[in-house]
């Protein structure tokens, strides 16, 4: 019997949940209902594209693909090129919606996912700045607004789960996925990303985005700093780092979900690791909400690991571990997985579990009774006056002053300027690997975009002249616009060099998934270009567009400024451009380090002790530090305070101090507390970040700052491998950076060694008055 989706009536076995029940009753009977066929759809998924027909829904294609139901639904609106219009994609997921309601026999619907990294991965929609320029933002509270906007754009077109965000605690610039992630540390990588799960999933059911923090674990320190390579990480600093930020996520922010890594760790393909999968995340932590295989992962096991015989013995293997959803395609959890279980080699026990978990969230999301969406609201909703203004905050925020001799901010009423660089007039270059331009290969710009040159122009007097010649490509080595680039700068006041990488995933771009490098130059010509445009004895300033931390130690040295813009997204050129001309303070922090040469990775700020031996020709300290960010002011950091000096092991410390913006500009500073265990059982780093606030004084304006520290942050692994807070002296830092440290400061931790419980404080709690 088929029913209005709108209202409910009282039928014989009625497939949609009956609010009356509770979720798991509702599931129960779905589950009674199924045949093992019905069940196994509801563990995979089939991209959007391949139900489509010269760009329009096939009912056809539906049938081979969709018969028995299905789990989700890949990418309707960012896998593929066929259809740009609005109204169109989200017709398309209404017609897919309404097929599986009409046309299978227990009418239920699929969860459609979609990329979100900088924004969501759609035709149209807005691009906000890549991951690691959310994270030199250093705002939490910003970052959830733009995964808010970001919810907001894909509900509206029937997205249920984003495939963000990454989690990885990345260590190794070579990686071309640097770009991807939220830096360095851990707490920071908490922080961030806790603040995008908020607010990707919001308070409502019914209006939620599943997030998916991503990849468990480890990624961002690969053998090599190649993309999907073994990771070689002890036990103790997997727990205490790369598991940290996944743990708050799941705690901390109530994620639904999670996604494996390609990687193995000590020989096990995270895809097949039950311990990681299940033991860890469901068993310690609590985890309620389902796993998805990272795209192709269920196969690697077989074809790229070579941990399983054949595709039934991957299968296997991945759903014991606790892989619930293969993606992106019914491939391996299709007819193998129906063999293995038919065949008794898995427990159709196990297929239930996870069928469950899958049934669970499409109740709660509410997809039954609401699975359609309205056309034209979902035309409306891309890329908003709002949502680019949004858009502008965040890329401004996200910029970090690397150096400054006094030549910013610019002058609006220079004579002339010359610009140069590959990037200066790209506005495909302003996008990183999971935007919808990149990742498509768009040869135009999916969504309005101003580059450098553009928020130059939009800036400057209008009797300022603007000279640009490209001077280079991004990666080839041609040094034949040289001679146009010299001339435009000899007639200029001032020299803007805007260099860096391309993102992408194809074989021109040199920063992104796949795209890893053994080298952390400027790719190509770029340096020369700027070497020769450096020998004309004019002020250079460069701008990096970069996904990164590059060796960039000459430009550093001899340039008279250098601004780092990260993959700015659409309103990048603007913010550049306000950042030059003092229309706004940079108050960027660095969430990497810079390596001075390649040869120094790892040069992660918060390294042991006997890690910070000097080279031959180099020493280990990093190029520019962790934190690190110049303003066109100046603070004043004073009066710090501990209460209490003494404390026990289940309590917490009070630390206040006072900010003062001693300059005569407006600006931001990220103020940032670190400590160091003094003498512990195992060697500790030498700084660890606890606490860290963004505020914003007008000049003169002092604030007080007060972080309370819970001591159980300070907790770690000791020799038996027991998660305690012991007693000792722990020093204080407060500073600018990791290396500008202000304040310091110590107190005491009293009484015993503490085992500390699962559940704890993720979070220093900050209040400024």
């Amino acid at each position: 019997m088929r029913i209005d989706i709108y209202r409910w009536e009282t039928v014989v076995d009625l497939p949609m949940p009956n609010p009356s029940l509770s979720v798991e009753s509702e599931v129960k009977k779905l589950l009674q209902r199924m045949t093992l066929e019905e069940k196994v759809a509801q563990l995979g998924s089939i991209p959007g594209s391949r139900l489509l027909e010269k760009g329009e829904f096939s009912r056809e294609k539906a049938k081979m693909h969709l018969s028995k139901g299905i789990g989700q639904i890949t990418r309707v609106s960012g896998g593929t090129r066929e259809i740009t219009s609005p109204k169109a994609r989200a017709g398309v997921a209404n017609e897919i919606q309404r097929y599986l309601k009409e046309e299978t026999r227990l009418g239920i619907p699929a969860i459609i996912h979609e990329e979100c990294l900088s924004g969501f991965m759609a035709y149209g929609a807005t691009t906000f700045p890549q991951a690691t320029g959310m994270a030199s933002t250093w705002d939490p509270e910003l970052v959830q607004n733009i995964s808010a906007a970001i919810r907001r754009q894909m509900r509206a077109f029937g997205v249920h789960q984003g495939l963000s965000p990454v989690l990885d605690v990345v260590r190794d610039p070579r990686w071309g996925r640097n770009e991807e992630t939220f830096g360095e540390d851990p707490y920071l990588v908490a922080s961030i990303g806790v603040a995008y799960v908020k607010g990707l999933q919001g308070d409502n059911w019914q209006e939620r985005v599943i997030a998916t923090p991503k990849h468990f674990a480890a990624h961002g320190f690969s053998e090599g700093g190649r993309n999907q390579a073994p990771v070689h990480v002890p036990l103790r600093e997997f727990k205490e780092v790369f598991l940290f930020p996944f743990e708050a996520a799941v705690k901390e922010a109530d994620a639904w979900s999670l996604m494996n890594a390609y990687h193995d760790v000590d020989g096990v393909p995270c895809a097949a690791s039950r311990e990681l999968l299940t033991e860890v995340l469901r068993h310690e932590w609590g985890f309620k909400g389902f796993v998805v295989s990272d795209y192709g992962a269920v196969k690697m096991l077989q074809t790229f690991h070579h941990v399983a015989a054949d595709q039934k013995d991957a299968a296997v293997q991945a759903l014991e571990a606790g892989i619930d959803i293969e993606l992106p395609s019914v491939d391996y959890y299709g007819e193998p997985l129906l063999q293995a279980v038919k065949e008794g080699d898995v427990s159709g026990a196990i297929v239930d579990e996870a069928v469950t978990r899958v049934l669970r969230a499409k109740i709660l999301l509410g997809l039954f009774e609401n699975r359609y969406v309205d056309v034209e609201v979902a035309a409306q909703s891309l890329d908003t006056a709002e949502d680019r203004a949004l858009a502008l905050n965040a890329a401004k925020e996200s910029i970090v002053l690397l150096k400054n001799d006094g030549t910013l901010p610019l002058s609006k009423k220079v004579k002339a300027i010359a610009v140069s660089g590959p990037n200066a007039d790209s506005t495909r270059n302003l996008h990183g690997d999971y935007s919808y331009t990149a990742h498509l290969r768009c040869e135009e710009d999916a969504v309005p975009t101003v580059s450098v040159l553009a928020g130059i122009k939009n800036r400057v007097s209008p009797k300022t002249a603007v000279h640009y010649a490209k001077g280079c490509d991004i990666s080839d080595m041609s040094t034949e616009g040289f001679k146009e680039a010299c001339e435009t700068a000899r007639g200029s006041d001032v020299v803007v060099a805007v260099v860096g990488e391309k993102s992408g995933l194809s074989p021109s771009d040199v920063s992104g998934e796949f795209r890893d490098r053994s080298s952390l130059g400027l790719p190509g010509v770029q340096e020369e270009l700027v070497k020769v445009l450096y020998e004309l004895g004019k002020p250079v300033v460069v701008v990096l567009i970069n996904g990164r931390p590059l060796s960039v130690k000459w430009v550093a040295e001899k340039c008279s400024a250098v601004i780092e813009a990260w993959v700015p997204g659409e309103e990048g050129g603007n913010a550049v451009a306000d950042v030059l001309f003092g229309d706004y303070n940079p108050g960027g922090k660095l969430p990497v380090s810079f390596p001075q040469e390649v040869g120094q990775i790892p040069v992660n700020f918060n390294r042991r002790p006997s890690s910070f031996g000097d080279y031959v020709f180099c020493s280990s300290k990093p190029l520019f530090t962790f934190g690190h960010g110049l303003s066109y002011t100046t603070f004043e950091y004073n009066s710090l305070t501990i209460t209490p000096e003494k404390v026990g092991s289940a309590g917490r410390v009070a630390l206040s101090f006072d900010v003062r913006n001693s300059g005569d500009r407006k600006g931001d500073e990220v103020v940032q507390l670190y400590i160091r265990d003094e003498v512990a059982s195992v060697t500790r780093p030498v700084k660890e970040l606890k606490g860290f606030k963004r505020l914003t004084l007008e000049p003169d304006e002092k604030r007080t700052v007060t972080l309370k520290l819970s001591i159980d942050r300070l907790a770690f692994y000791d020799r038996q491998m027991r998660f305690v807070v012991e007693p000792g002296t722990v020093k204080v830092m407060v500073g600018s950076s990791s290396e500008d440290i202000r304040l310091i400061g110590s107190f005491e931790i009293v009484g015993d060694t503490k085992v500390v419980p699962s559940q704890r404080t993720f979070f220093s709690e900050v209040t400024v008055h």
